[in-house]
């Protein structure tokens, strides 16, 4: 065989086995992409996806969608080939396996921990968008979680209300800790609690709580890598009494990045006129019960998925700003905000059209 045909077959060889080894074996990357995005002032499957009963509400027009990310499962392994492919694709994104799943996380784990941020950023927005229309929700401290194996299990449940403290009323989440941590571990603490089943009666016959109960609990020392201290085992959370009924219909999403978009939608279908002037705006964030906004995961992955929807303006995180702004959609303008009243303030300029006094992400920012 001459030189040079022994020459290329031997390439041609080399080159299939690198393909073969590229395609079967696997690399710890996943890939993030982006997804769908709904607008919360419109319908999904068939329903509005926010439905709001006992409380006149406002037709609303325009858009104000929320946007998703799409991200390989967690236990896809991807190929050599495909992550190349992923890196070199303009609206995909490339990351480390445990960047998505840390601690060895499995789907099921991060599914449900998903629909639980999902969940709170839910009440969140009702709270926020309330608060921001002067609309009084009473809320309260509650159990959150019983850690199994821990003093306060069987003791203290899921959805028990917190009055007191060894006496001391508690009114934020913050102050159990702190009143616990008061005690050297193996001393008892004294909790005065209305039951969950208590305030759930409460709450459907629209009356006061009734039952309040004393439990004494023995604390247990800290176990974890901070300073040593008295735990029970509990942590607590807020929960609330809305004046109306509000429901937000949407499956299939989990996380806590749609927060300030039904928070959004909910105050455009609660007061007259447009929030958008029927213009297309999409965005993203977390928000607390204050109407604080917050940053999110996957900011490129949204802004390419709005943009491919048609969207013009992208309410964007302030901490979220200067990664966004590295690489912008053409025709998109990302709008900065750091609370409810900022994305409000930026919804006045759009629908008025005086957009030039937006406060624009920029590469600095």
């Amino acid at each position: 065989m001459p030189r040079r045909t022994a020459t290329m077959l031997a390439s041609t060889l080399m080159l299939i086995a690198l393909l073969c080894a590229g395609v079967f074996i696997p690399v710890p990357y996943s890939e993030m992409s982006p997804g769908p995005t709904v607008n919360t002032l419109g319908e999904h499957n068939g329903e509005p996806v926010l439905q709001i009963s006992g409380r006149k509400t406002y037709p609303a027009t325009g858009n104000l969608n929320m946007t998703t990310v799409r991200v390989t499962s967690a236990d896809y392994r991807m190929n050599l080939v495909e992550a190349v492919y992923g890196w070199l694709a303009h609206d995909n994104k490339v990351v480390p396996h445990d960047t998505l799943y840390p601690d060895g996380k499995t789907e099921e784990q991060s599914t449900q921990e998903n629909a639980e941020e999902f969940s709170q950023s839910q009440e969140s927005a009702k709270v926020a968008a309330l608060k921001a229309l002067d609309i009084p929700v009473r809320s309260w401290v509650i159990v959150s979680t019983v850690v199994k194996g821990t003093p306060a299990e069987g003791k203290l449940h899921a959805g028990d209300v917190i009055k007191t403290v060894d006496g001391t009323a508690v009114k934020e989440p913050g102050d159990v800790a702190k009143l616990v941590t008061k005690r050297k571990p193996g001393q008892d603490v004294v909790f005065t609690i209305v039951p969950a089943k208590e305030q759930t009666a409460a709450e459907k016959e629209r009356r006061a709580p009734a039952k309040t109960e004393t439990i004494t609990i023995r604390t247990a020392r800290s176990d974890d890598s901070g300073a040593r201290r008295a735990i029970v085992g509990i942590s607590a959370g807020t929960d609330h009494t809305f004046p109306f009924g509000i429901d937000i219909k949407l499956a299939d999403v989990g996380g806590p990045s749609a927060g300030l978009m039904f928070a959004l939608g909910l105050y455009d279908k609660l007061t007259p006129g447009n929030l958008t002037g029927g213009k297309f705006v999409a965005g993203t964030g977390t928000i607390d019960d204050t109407g604080k906004v917050g940053p999110i995961g996957g900011i490129e992955m949204k802004t390419v998925g709005a943009r491919e929807k048609g969207a013009r303006y992208f309410l964007t995180p302030a901490e979220n700003c200067a990664t966004a702004a590295r690489d912008v959609p053409d025709g998109l303008t990302l709008v900065k905000v750091g609370t409810i009243d900022d994305a409000l303030g930026a919804l006045k300029d759009i629908r008025s059209g005086d957009t030039a006094r937006l406060p624009q992400c920029t590469a600095g920012s």
